[in-house]
């Protein structure tokens, strides 16, 4: 998809605050839209069905948190990204975002280069992968989950098979912060798991052989694959 096709709808109070970020997001060469209240945000969604809509939580009429609730109640905007921007840096705002339906949290003020850099890794998400063979590349790594084999560079990591399948569910979607419950039930399934610690001594592993800054730890959430 070219980025003339991507539709961003930007939904926040503060008119500077919607001029600066709608103007950096159109010089990239994405469409946007915007609306300066919840209410308005979901209606615009609506009818304009953006692949992403990035949310203030403090606004008039309808707060971020209400709206992103109604817009995942709309089967049509089931794939759209939601990404909450906020003064609010709090862990339980977070918590309460994520809960609320949403994929990622940003946390203002943000320089609007930075912010646009996030837009991106965002809209990565919404591309298809390389996966049709069941093989995923992302930067230097490359995943085969047909022959459970991950190459780092030129180097083949050995694996374990929970280990590999942790960082396959994380490596499908780099950047959005997988529940830990999610976690669990996509790679453990109905297992007997032994205390929620399970997933902290994987990550912790593939920490050792991967490096610390691909597995990001949301603190109260849960995990997310960093490119």
């Amino acid at each position: 998809m070219n980025k003339s096709d991507i539709k961003i709808l930007l939904v926040d109070d503060e008119p500077d605050i919607l001029e600066i970020i709608s103007y950096n997001l159109k010089q990239e060469g994405y469409q946007v839209i915007t609306a300066e209240n919840g209410k308005e945000g979901v209606r615009k969604a609506k009818k304009h069905l953006p692949q992403l809509i990035v949310l203030d939580v403090m606004m008039p009429e309808m707060d971020g948190m209400e709206a992103c609730e109604k817009i995942r109640q709309e089967p049509q905007l089931e794939d759209s990204l939601i990404c909450f921007l906020t003064a609010r840096g709090e862990d339980y705002s977070q918590m309460a975002g994520f809960d609320a339906g949403a994929d990622d949290y940003i946390t203002k003020p943000i320089k609007p280069k930075v912010l646009v850099s996030k837009v991106k890794a965002l809209l990565r998400r919404t591309q298809p992968s390389n996966s049709d063979q069941g093989i995923t590349e992302i930067g230097d790594i490359t995943i085969n989950q047909e022959e459970y084999k991950v190459m780092l560079g030129k180097k083949e990591l050995i694996l374990p098979r929970k280990e590999f399948e942790l960082l396959a569910l994380l490596a499908s979607k780099p950047g959005k912060v997988f529940k830990r419950e999610d976690i669990l039930a996509n790679v453990w399934g109905n297992e007997v798991v032994v205390g929620g610690r399970t997933i902290d001594v994987h990550i912790r592993k593939l920490r050792e052989k991967m490096g610390d800054k691909r597995f990001k730890t949301v603190k109260g959430v849960g995990y997310k694959f960093v490119v």
